[in-house]
């Protein structure tokens, strides 16, 4: 849901897996000789998909517009730092063209109810999260064509399938990138490139820590009841994700095991679109 952490939410945080789980499919390095570019790779989900990406064997694109960050997250894992603000159209042309692997996972977030929502706010967030994954695909699927292979993974959300009060950029950018990620589906499928959702709740990342006092103040609730009325309250599951299990997701998007799904969404919600 509110998962997607990038440049515009602050400085990085290590993504623990925090399930004491081991690598899974990283471990067969299985991606050797690939490229992947992630956006908002510094922190959060983005730095967890880098790890998991350069573990399976792939050159990881770090992209954040947090420079320090980025070239901390590529020297980890023997990428590639590329330090771009997605919300200029120029820096997002500027980006490399030669990805076998997007990963479109930059965002940021505001909570105001639609009245008082700014609207400089709400374009913003549509520059970063809608226009900019469409910039990219545009220039890397020629090159995932011409090799008759490619795979697109778009961190969507919950909030991609269902809405919230006070969210309204978000709902809005997350529901136009599933509707991308669609078409890239059906127009990718006869060139060996599949497009899809991955689509978690709340995930342990500075944005939804960051979220907590804004989303106390348009509830009337407590800080301290932010967690369980708000964050958990639809889940079955009563804990947040962490950003290794989605990770997890994403790495399996690009096997060997998933090459027949394209065009879906694969909610990772605890149980919240059950409802």
């Amino acid at each position: 849901m509110d998962s997607t952490k990038g440049s515009h939410e602050g400085s990085p945080q290590h993504p623990d897996r925090g399930d004491g789980t081991g690598p899974g499919l990283a471990s067969s390095r299985f991606l050797a000789g690939r490229k992947v570019l992630v956006t908002g790779a510094a922190s959060g989900i983005g730095w967890a998909c880098a790890e998991a990406f350069a573990a399976a064997g792939a050159q990881v694109y770090v992209v954040d517009r947090a420079a320090e960050a980025a070239k901390e997250v590529a020297a980890a894992v023997d990428g590639i730092a590329v330090v771009a603000d997605l919300a200029h159209a120029e820096a997002v042309d500027a980006l490399p063209d030669d990805a076998d692997i997007v990963v479109n996972n930059a965002g940021l977030q505001h909570v105001a109810p639609v009245h008082e929502f700014p609207p400089e706010r709400f374009a913003l967030i549509q520059r970063v999260m809608v226009e900019a994954p469409f910039r990219i695909l545009r220039r890397t699927l020629p090159h995932m064509y011409a090799q008759a292979w490619g795979r697109v993974v778009n961190i969507s959300s919950v909030h991609g399938l269902r809405a919230s009060p006070y969210k309204s950029a978000y709902v809005t950018a997350k529901h136009a990138l599933e509707g991308l990620s669609k078409v890239v589906a059906l127009e990718g499928a006869a060139h060996g490139v599949t497009s899809n959702c991955v689509n978690p709740g709340y995930v342990r990342t500075p944005l939804v820590e960051k979220q907590i006092a804004d989303q106390a103040l348009a509830h009337g609730i407590s800080a301290a009841e932010v967690m369980d009325q708000v964050f958990l309250e639809r889940t079955a599951i009563k804990r947040l994700i962490e950003p290794a299990e989605v990770a997890e997701a994403a790495l399996w998007l690009c096997s060997e095991r998933s090459g027949y799904l394209t065009g879906s969404s694969i909610p990772l919600d605890g149980g919240w679109t059950a409802h």
